[in-house]
């Protein structure tokens, strides 16, 4: 008599694998890890080169300039402004004397000039410190390269 059911050869039947089989890809994952681990170190690092000034914008006609100096003396004077005087401060007096020296002029601009030697933290610190103040015209001052 035939069976009702599907043919079966040897008492067995054969199911249908419906699982992948991730084992080989992480085989090759780990190889590649391996491989971007131990060539990392020998890729040299880029070095960037710092464009020159040939031409600077002009100067406002009244701003404050901060001057940054290699012993890490700060100096700060109002240029154009009618107070000619030139103050030797500490980094903790940079902020009032610069709210001093703006007096009641919301729009005044700061620039930093900082000697060549100086450390570039030094200079993005007092940056920051200027920009905490609320003053949006922040600028760099560089000598034109002639």
């Amino acid at each position: 008599m035939p069976s009702a059911g599907p043919s079966r050869r040897g008492g067995r039947g054969r199911r249908l694998v419906n699982e992948i089989n991730v084992v080989p890809y992480i085989d090759v994952m780990l190889v590649l890890l391996v491989i971007f681990m131990v060539t990392a170190p020998l890729i040299p690092p880029g070095a960037i080169e710092l464009p020159s000034a040939g031409r600077s914008n002009k100067p406002p006609d009244q701003y404050i300039e901060v001057q940054v100096r290699t012993d890490g003396e700060l100096r700060v004077r109002a240029v154009n402004t009618g107070d000619p005087s030139e103050r030797r401060i500490g980094r903790r007096e940079l902020a009032s004397t610069i709210e001093q020296m703006r007096g009641k002029r919301e729009q005044i601009a700061v620039a930093i000039s900082g000697d060549k030697a100086v450390r570039y933290e030094s200079v993005v610190d007092v940056m920051a410190e200027v920009q905490k103040l609320g003053i949006d015209r922040v600028a760099l001052m560089v000598k034109p390269a002639n």
